[in-house]
């Protein structure tokens, strides 16, 4: 009888330790999902913003509709993004599109000068902190839940229980452009 009890309670241990690591990948992806959603609030916030700044520089810029049409596309690309990568790619061609829009504020000094185009900038650099926040909150999830899934033993559940890698959310210029010192000339 006592080797029964000592491969029932061997039997009882391992199980106690596969639920252990089931629950901890099972908590950890569900950080990551949280985290997701919070870019997705931020992006949503900044997407809304944009038709109201695109209204406004339409009205000093009426000519530029090239550039105007470019952050329409940009945005409605960024809107219907699905996963982490094309999220990514559709981000990084609105924040050129904004940076083409806001350099052609540049030149309407009335525009640059108007209240609502200044409160909708504020706005949208506030929006531009917060994702840029939840982006690093985002990836600090990831890479936990990845080195949970990789370590042993959980690498042995992690395939058969269906927990497979996530993507980081990169900025969208990538790590070779942040890597890359600016030249500086005088």
């Amino acid at each position: 009888m006592s080797p029964l009890l000592i491969i029932l309670g061997v039997v009882v241990l391992l199980a106690v330790v596969i639920i252990g690591i089931y629950n901890r990948l099972v908590a950890l992806r569900q950080t990551c999902n949280q985290a997701w959603s919070d870019i997705e609030v931020q992006l949503k916030q900044r997407q809304d913003l944009i038709p109201n700044l695109v209204n406004v520089v339409k009205g000093y810029a009426k000519h530029e509709k090239e550039t105007l049409q470019a952050v329409i596309d940009a945005r409605n690309a960024a809107i219907s993004a699905s996963s982490v990568g094309d999220t990514v790619k559709a981000e990084g061609l609105l924040g050129q599109a904004m940076g083409k829009l806001f350099a052609l504020a540049e030149a309407y000094p009335d525009l640059k000068a108007n209240q609502n185009f200044l409160q909708l900038q504020d706005e949208l650099s506030d929006v531009e902190n917060k994702i840029s926040a939840a982006r690093r909150f985002y990836n600090n999830s990831v890479q936990e839940y990845n080195t949970g899934r990789e370590q042993f033993p959980a690498n042995m559940l992690a395939g058969p229980f269906n927990f497979s890698e996530r993507e980081f959310f990169e900025a969208p210029e990538g790590r070779e452009a942040l890597q890359t010192v600016p030249n500086v000339d005088f």
